[in-house]
């Protein structure tokens, strides 16, 4: 009995199977009825197969809030000028951020249109140098004014480090020397020269970076003010004058101004020797303001538009 000569049924018509054929059968069927059984014995459930499931997306993320600089405004052409050239270094190192710019008054665009043109939500970053009454009113009630906008007020500028990089590389620019000998920083002393304020709180601030200053250069900062609104301010001359008779007769004056205009030209035109330029578009500043924004969004939502976010 060969393959080619099956064995067929008494009616010759369906072939019959043989025995190697049937063994096959019976040993693929008991093995298949094997993977049912446990080894304790127990019959097992037949696998299932896992439902396809459809292909997972990745959730929607929001976009970042604006960030909103506020300058103050100027009547000088150049502060308009600074300022800009100031926003165009902050979109450079975070690309794809939303920066725009609102000004309190003096110069386009108002803070109040900027606001009413944006969407979404908005992060106001000041582009002042303390707390005072634009830092704790003026722009909280703008914000205000924005219902259409989730946003949040972050905290000035200064006192912080950044601001003391910025300072120390403009009176380097003016002729400030990198290195003092000790006979030179016993005669040096600096005047760092701000607007004023009738706020404490930005007094306060001004003597914080006076400090840093100090700590930076190794020789005394008298902070000053192109308005002395309180009897304790000194102006230029008086903290040149205060300097000079501690024996530090080689002054610098300091330009505490984020850009050119009136007072920032006022205190230098009184400087007794060098001057240096209004912090404006420097780097440091620009990181600045993306950090004191990242820490604002940081923040919980704010409750009331008066409330600050912490420096």
């Amino acid at each position: 009995m060969t393959p080619s000569n099956p064995l067929r049924d008494e009616s010759g018509s369906t072939p019959l199977e043989s025995t190697a054929q049937i063994m096959d059968r019976i040993t693929s069927q008991l093995g298949s009825q094997l993977t049912l059984v446990s080894l304790d014995g127990r019959r097992r459930t037949a696998p299932r197969t896992a439902p396809r499931t459809a292909p997972r997306t990745a959730p929607r993320t929001a976009p970042a809030p604006a960030l909103v600089v506020v300058g103050h405004g100027s009547r000088d052409p150049r502060a308009l000028a600074t300022v800009t050239a100031l926003v165009e270094r902050v979109r450079e190192l975070r690309p794809g951020l939303t920066v725009r710019l609102g000004h309190i008054e003096l110069n386009e665009p108002l803070l109040t249109d900027t606001l009413a043109g944006a969407t979404g939500s908005a992060v106001l970053v000041p582009l002042l140098l303390g707390r005072g009454y634009h830092v704790k009113h003026d722009i909280p009630e703008a914000a205000a004014d924005a219902p259409h906008l989730e946003t949040r007020v972050a905290a000035p500028l200064g006192p912080h480090p950044l601001i003391v990089d910025a300072l120390h590389d403009r009176l380097v620019e003016a002729g400030w020397p990198t290195r003092l000998g000790e006979a030179d920083r016993r005669a040096a002393g600096v005047v760092l020269a701000a607007a004023g304020s009738r706020d404490p709180d930005s007094a306060t601030d001004t003597r914080r970076t006076a400090d840093l200053l100090a700590r930076r250069l190794g020789v005394p900062v008298v902070p000053a003010y192109a308005s002395t609104t309180t009897a304790s301010a000194l102006s230029v001359p008086a903290a040149v004058r205060a300097l000079a008779a501690r024996g530090r007769h080689r002054t610098a004056v300091a330009s505490y101004f984020t850009a050119p205009g009136r007072f920032a030209t006022q205190c230098a035109d009184t400087a007794p020797g060098i001057a240096s330029a209004p912090l404006g578009a420097h780097q440091a500043m620009a990181r600045l303001l993306l950090h004191r924004y990242d820490t604002a969004r940081a923040s919980a939502p704010q409750v009331s538009p008066r409330q600050l976010t912490s420096a």
